[in-house]
């Protein structure tokens, strides 16, 4: 079977997969973890002689903002594609949440991307934008586009973006028999 993800022009396989990674979300993730650790460290080493109300305050503080912060981070530390015959299933994060599953016969087109930025979405993550749609952005650089028959649009940044896009059109106009 050829290697897909190197730009092979030639037969598609049956299922295509690609993913992007952004390495400085893990130092997000250990401010998080830093957060975390002082809101255990308040708890168990404090005197609490200025009060228990203020300590209990910091200490939740510590403690939420490092579990949004690192769960938040990890989540969108990488975003995974893959797609089959069928489907195109879209997976954030080392245990896939959240995803989104588009059924083929629900995308109208896709477009390669060249410069897709967190900025334009709102920051890294899933975003929706009312004027741009939804996306899931982990990092800057290539992406693609799906233009759904519903009108929205999705976009997601992915390596090698050009080879998803031939992969989706390939699979949403077939080719007809007695033409391959």
């Amino acid at each position: 079977m050829r290697d897909h993800r190197r730009g092979d022009h030639g037969p598609h396989p049956d299922v295509w997969t690609g993913r992007a990674t952004n390495r400085f979300q893990w130092l997000l993730a250990l401010v998080g973890a830093a957060c975390l650790a002082l809101g255990v460290e308040l708890a168990v080493d404090s005197a609490w002689s200025s009060g228990v109300a203020p300590l209990a305050m910091s200490v939740v503080g510590c403690i939420a903002a490092g579990l949004l912060v690192l769960f938040g981070t990890l989540a969108f530390v990488h975003v995974a594609l893959k797609v089959d015959k069928e489907t195109l299933e879209v997976r954030c994060g080392h245990i896939g949440l959240p995803r989104r599953r588009i059924p083929l016969s629900h995308v109208a087109g896709a477009e390669f991307a060249p410069h897709v930025t967190p900025r334009h979405w709102g920051g890294w993550g899933y975003r929706w934008r009312p004027e741009k749609g939804t996306a899931v952005v982990v990092r800057r650089g290539e992406g693609i586009v799906l233009r759904l028959w519903d009108g929205h649009t999705f976009t997601i940044t992915i390596d090698n973006a050009e080879s998803a896009v031939r992969v989706i059109r390939d699979r949403l106009h077939p080719p007809t028999p007695g033409t391959a």
